[in-house]
């Protein structure tokens, strides 16, 4: 793996240089926060060896060198899910990438189903923690120390300073935020209102279908890690209702305006 994240890495340098240290990873419905990005370069996954291509909509595929918060920035305009067939170490390979390429923090986005009873559509979750039904974890194999330690401890996966930022954030900002705790499944089904339930039982305030391995990659990597999630359904008892993708990602365009103002606030203060 070490050799084809350096491969990569060496491909993209010769496209384009910069000295970001902050990566953001844009989920589905979310593309249009890269509209306030001040754009230097842009590459389509399509172009860039050994980068695996997104597949699904709401998800462009391309790699954005440029400006945002004031300061230099790689976004990932749409990222890979487990779901699509590709292997754990596939869908975390762009997070490798970006830490060769001098990411010190990654900033996650999603869309997901809040289960929180307070929860409701459109609200915007800071993830503080997660919950992974994975069938695989992307760390399975041989470790390769030069990515990282063999067992990683995971007591602070989410960066509790960068969520103290968020919250002073959306505060000046009037913009309501909730906290809690990601499940991450495979999709690519919904979940049945049973799973609901028992995800709600177990600890979780929200789900989706992504996050989780890039946040175990970079967190094994190093790397500072914030995470959030747009509530764009509703898994809570007497409030399921059928839901499609494209309905989630209307949701999530439509609450996308207060996630970039809180991603742009954050920026300016790191």
């Amino acid at each position: 793996m070490y050799e084809k994240i350096q491969e990569t890495v060496n491909y993209i340098l010769k496209q384009h240089h910069s000295n970001a240290k902050i990566g953001i990873v844009l989920g589905s419905g979310l593309g249009n926060l890269a509209n306030h990005i001040s754009v230097e370069k842009v590459i389509s996954y399509k172009d860039i060896p050994n980068f695996p291509v997104s597949t699904v909509k709401g998800h462009k595929g391309m790699l954005i060198f440029g400006k945002l918060g004031g300061k230099e920035i790689i976004a990932m305009q749409g990222r890979l899910h487990f779901y699509e067939g590709y292997t754990m170490n596939e869908v975390s390979l762009p997070i490798r990438v970006l830490k060769s390429l001098g990411i010190e923090t990654v900033i996650l986005s999603n869309a997901a189903g809040g289960m929180n009873p307070n929860f409701k559509i459109g609200d915007i979750m800071l993830i503080n923690d997660h919950i992974s039904l994975f069938p695989q974890n992307p760390l399975l194999g041989k470790n390769d120390e030069r990515l990282g330690a063999r067992f990683p401890d995971m007591s602070e996966v989410y960066s509790k300073k960068i969520i103290s930022i968020a919250k002073v954030v959306a505060l000046k900002s009037e913009i309501s935020v909730k906290e809690g705790v990601y499940v991450g499944t495979t999709g690519p089904t919904f979940e049945t209102p049973a799973e609901y339930r028992y995800f709600r039982i177990i600890g979780g305030d929200a789900v989706g279908m992504s996050t989780v391995p890039e946040a175990i990659v970079a967190h094994h990597a190093g790397m500072k890690c914030f995470a959030v999630s747009i509530i764009t359904d509703l898994g809570i008892a007497g409030q399921v209702i059928k839901v499609s993708h494209q309905e989630v990602l209307e949701a999530a365009m439509a609450a996308e305006p207060k996630l970039t103002t809180i991603i742009t606030g954050i920026i300016e203060l790191l």
